[in-house]
C-alpha cells in the first residue's frame, strides 16, 4: 500500500509506527530522488551533503532544507508552464517571504489531504461557515499570501460562508446575527488565525454590550501563539475566555506552514497535535541534528508525502517542540503526538498571527 490514492481511503490516523515507517521510508526516497533529477539547485544541495541513496534506512536518514531556503532559492522540480499557482509566506515588511511552486496534481493532493485530516474532527457534511476574518484578504487568487490560502482552503468546509469582521476589522454584528438567524440550531464551523481571534473578536466582545452565542460552534484556529503568549494568554485560557464570552467551547488549535499546504497537524481533545498518515514530525538536537527522544525537546523537522512540484517533502522549521508520545494518545488516534513550545531564538517571526500581531 504506497500510493496516494489507497491513503484517500483510510482513516487519516490508521498507521501504527511500524506500517507507517515502512510507507514514509520508501514514498519519501522516492520523493528525493525525483526531486533530485528535476530541481537542479536540489540536486547540488545533495551532491554536496554526498548524499546516498543506499545509506538511508529509515526516513530519518533523508536529507532535510532549512525551511528559510525558499526564502532565498526558487526552488521547483517542473517547468515553469506547469505552475498552477504560486503560495507566497506570511512575513513582517520588508521580510522576503517563501515562495512555493504547485502544478495541478500537488495542489489537488493537498486539497484531498486537507478534506481528509480536517472531515475526521469535524464530519464529512459541510456546515455554515463563519470565518473570522475580513473578505478584504483574498485578493489576488494566483498569488496567495499563507492567511488568504489558509482561508481559502478550509472554506472548502463551509456553506453559506460569512465574514466575521468587515474591511476595517471590525466585528460585523449584523452580518453575524443574520447569519445565525438563518442556521439556528445548527452545528456551525467557525475559523481565524488566533491572534486575529482575539484582538479583533474576543477584546471586541468583551468591550461590547452585545451578546452572541456560538455554543453550537466548532471553532478551527492557528497561526501562531507568539503574541498572545507575550500577552500571558496560554492555549487553555484563549479556550476558558472564549467559553465565557459567547459559549464556543469546540476548540482545535492546528500546526502547518505554507512549506507544507494540506498537512496540517490538528489538536484533539485531549489538546496534543497529531501527525496524520501522510506526514510526520522529527524532533532535531540543535547541536548535532540527531534524533530526539520523546519528551527531548529540540528542533522541529516536518516530512510530508504531497510535494511533487517543488522538493519541500523534508524540511527543518524554525520551531521548538517536544513529541509527547506515539500511538498511544487517549483520544485514541495513531500516530506521533506532540506540542509546540514556540519559535526559535532569533528566528523570524512568519506564523499567519504573528506577522499580522507584529503591527501591535
Amino acid at each position: 500500500m504506497t500510493k496516494f490514492a489507497d491513503l484517500l481511503e483510510l482513516d487519516p490516523y490508521s498507521l501504527d509506527k511500524e506500517e507507517k515507517t515502512k510507507l514514509l521510508t520508501e514514498e519519501l526516497k522516492n520523493l528525493t530522488e525525483f526531486h533530485r533529477q528535476h530541481c537542479q539547485a536540489y540536486d547540488n544541495m545533495l551532491k554536496g551533503i554526498n548524499y546516498k541513496a543506499e545509506n538511508v534506512k529509515t526516513y530519518e536518514d533523508l536529507p532535510f532544507l532549512p525551511v528559510s531556503l525558499f526564502k532565498n532559492l526558487e526552488l521547483r522540480s517542473i517547468p515553469a508552464s506547469e505552475i498552477f499557482k504560486t503560495m507566497t509566506s506570511s512575513g513582517t515588511t520588508g521580510q522576503a517571504v517563501s515562495k512555493i511552486f504547485l502544478d495541478k496534481e500537488t495542489a489537488a493532493k493537498q486539497q484531498k489531504t486537507l478534506v481528509k485530516i480536517v472531515s475526521s474532527f469535524t464530519g464529512a457534511l459541510r456546515m455554515p461557515m463563519l470565518i473570522i476574518d475580513s473578505p478584504s484578504v483574498i485578493k489576488n487568487r494566483l498569488m496567495f499570501s499563507a492567511r488568504g490560502a489558509g482561508i481559502l482552503g478550509f472554506s472548502i468546509f463551509g456553506a453559506d460562508r460569512t465574514y466575521a469582521l468587515n474591511d476595517d476589522m471590525e466585528i460585523d454584528f449584523k452580518a453575524i446575527e443574520d447569519f445565525l438567524l438563518r442556521h439556528q440550531g445548527q452545528k456551525i464551523l467557525l475559523f481565524g488565525f488566533t491572534f486575529m481571534i482575539w484582538q479583533h473578536f474576543y477584546k471586541e466582545l468583551l468591550k461590547s454590550t452585545k451578546k452572541i452565542d456560538l455554543s453550537q460552534g466548532i471553532l478551527i484556529h492557528g497561526g501562531g501563539w507568539k503574541k498572545l503568549i507575550s500577552e500571558a494568554v496560554s492555549p487553555e485560557e484563549f479556550k476558558r475566555r472564549l467559553t465565557d464570552i459567547c459559549g464556543l467551547s469546540d476548540i482545535h488549535d492546528y500546526y502547518g506552514m505554507v512549506e507544507q499546504t494540506g498537512c496540517v497537524y490538528m489538536q484533539c481533545e485531549h489538546g496534543h497535535l497529531h501527525a496524520s498518515n501522510f506526514s510526520d514530525v522529527i524532533i532535531r538536537n540543535p547541536k548535532d541534528f540527531s534524533v530526539c527522544s520523546k519528551q527531548e525537546t529540540g528542533i522541529i523537522q516536518v516530512v510530508s508525502l504531497l510535494p511533487e512540484s517543488y522538493p519541500g517533502h523534508s524540511l527543518l522549521t524554525e520551531d521548538e517542540g517536544v513529541i509527547l508520545g506515539e500511538d498511544d494518545c487517549p483520544c485514541g488516534r495513531k500516530g506521533k503526538y506532540f506540542k509546540i513550545l514556540g519559535r526559535l531564538k532569533n528566528a523570524e517571526i512568519r506564523g499567519c498571527s504573528d506577522t499580522y500581531a507584529a503591527k501591535f
